[in-house]
């Protein structure tokens, strides 16, 4: 998604490219996000298939149609207006956070696609904050991890 904020994989050759592609399914990435309001369950699992539309607008839906994508998350902190969630993207589909937190009622902060039309916060409250994966050449697990900005760690008080 554009809006995040953190860490981005990119591939400098074809062949790396479909080496990160097939395996993608054991590739760790771990994201942090501050969406509205308090979650009642403070952890779980979200599957769902995702199509997208005409417009480039991801929709959710159990019928199978689509890609299917699954979500794990976890409440670290509340406020009386946001929680902020540890999430481990299992897959990786487009918008696939932004969707499934929109699904539970809790929208990122910050998303006035699939959240609120009309935001104050000019910045999406969703940061990758880290991706490990096996190197391509070396055949080892390597891990980057990148820091959480200081506008995001102001809306909740945190030291992740």
């Amino acid at each position: 998604d554009q809006g995040t904020s953190g860490i981005l994989i990119f591939a400098k050759s074809e062949d790396v490219q479909f080496y990160l592609k097939d395996n993608w399914p054991t590739t760790i990435k771990t994201y942090y996000a501050i969406v509205h309001g308090k979650l009642a369950k403070k952890s779980g699992k979200i599957s769902s298939y995702l199509t997208e539309d005409e417009n480039y607008v991801i929709h959710s839906n159990d019928d199978e149609k689509g890609k299917l994508a699954h979500t794990e998350y976890e409440v670290l902190k509340e406020t009386d207006k946001f929680s902020l969630l540890k999430i481990n993207l299992l897959t990786g589909r487009k918008n696939q956070i932004r969707v499934h937190m929109a699904d539970l009622g809790h929208p990122l902060v910050g998303d006035s696609k699939y959240g609120k039309p009309t935001t104050p916060f000019k910045n999406l409250m969703l940061h990758s904050s880290t991706i490990e994966f096996t190197h391509p050449f070396k055949k080892t697990r390597v891990s980057y991890t990148a820091p959480v900005p200081a506008y995001f760690r102001s809306m909740i008080d945190f030291n992740y």
